[in-house]
């Protein structure tokens, strides 16, 4: 198929996607970025974000990933996530909830450690939260 390549994504525990699509734009630690067929070789870390798979020239469906790499050649677009989601099965009053038990650890936290790790944890939560107010825009 001469206008589509092929996007795989893969978590940790397993291959999540593995099929044709027309473009997907993956959220750069650098800034979004566009695969389409015959785009040049890249690697690149990945910020917490949403995937976007195109189809008929409009987004298809949307995936929020916690951050990895992606590596794309001409023909493949392969996206190794910490962490992926279909953004329907995010929930905002779940991830407010655990925002707030997340706030209260690290005010009691005891070490810079586990001050850092609450932090990141708040950082993929905001980003999370940030995806459904922007899916909600569209």
């Amino acid at each position: 198929m001469a206008n589509t390549l092929q996007f795989e994504l893969v978590s940790p525990e397993r291959l999540l996607r593995s099929e044709q699509v027309e473009m997907v734009v993956v959220p750069g630690t650098e800034g979004n970025f566009g695969v389409l067929p015959g785009h040049a070789l890249l690697i690149s870390t990945i910020r917490p974000g949403l995937i976007e798979i195109y189809e008929g020239g409009k987004v298809k469906e949307r995936l929020f990933i916690a951050g990895g790499f992606a590596e794309v050649n001409p023909e493949r677009c392969t996206v190794l996530a910490d962490e992926a989601v279909p953004l329907p099965d995010l929930n905002r009053a779940l991830l407010e909830g655990e925002a707030r038990e997340i706030e209260a650890r690290l005010n009691a936290a005891q070490d810079d450690d586990e001050r850092n790790m609450c932090r990141r944890q708040l950082a993929v939560i905001d980003a999370k939260l940030t995806a459904l107010g922007a899916a909600a825009a569209h």
